[in-house]
């Protein structure tokens, strides 16, 4: 009997359901999320084990986007994206456009810490030469 058939549960635990339909690559990396705080179910923290049912609002935070789903419907086992993707409803905001992410600070070579070379000719102005 393929998945669709199946007759859903009508409850899952947060970690299960959020790793079943592929918002984390791992369940354990579902419940980890859920002990650092970062998945909340209708606008409370969730615990990993905390039961979600149909209609729920799970809120994702995790590498600098929010994500935001609507429980459709309960799955406890992975399944594929086609599937995946009638199981929840996607409110997230769109990312971001690439040209207003901030991007990694440019640094000129030798404007951070004084080099070798740098920092023996600063003790030779200063007087405080090297002793042998």
């Amino acid at each position: 009997m393929p998945p669709t058939e199946r007759i859903a549960p009508a409850q899952a635990r947060v970690d299960a359901w959020t790793w079943a339909v592929r918002l984390f690559k791992t369940r354990s990396a579902a419940a980890e999320a859920c002990r650092g705080g970062h998945v909340r179910v209708n606008g409370a923290t969730a615990k990993p084990a905390q039961a979600i049912k149909p209609g729920d609002e799970i809120r994702i935070r995790g590498a600098g986007l929010e994500r935001i789903v609507v429980v459709e419907r309960i799955v406890t086992k992975r399944v594929g994206a086609p599937i995946a993707a009638q199981c929840l409803i996607d409110r997230s905001p769109p990312p971001p456009p690439k040209e207003l992410l901030a991007t990694l600070p440019v640094r000129d070579r030798g404007s951070g810490r004084p080099t070798k070379r740098e920092r023996r000719e600063t003790d030779r102005l200063l007087g405080r030469a090297e002793q042998l």
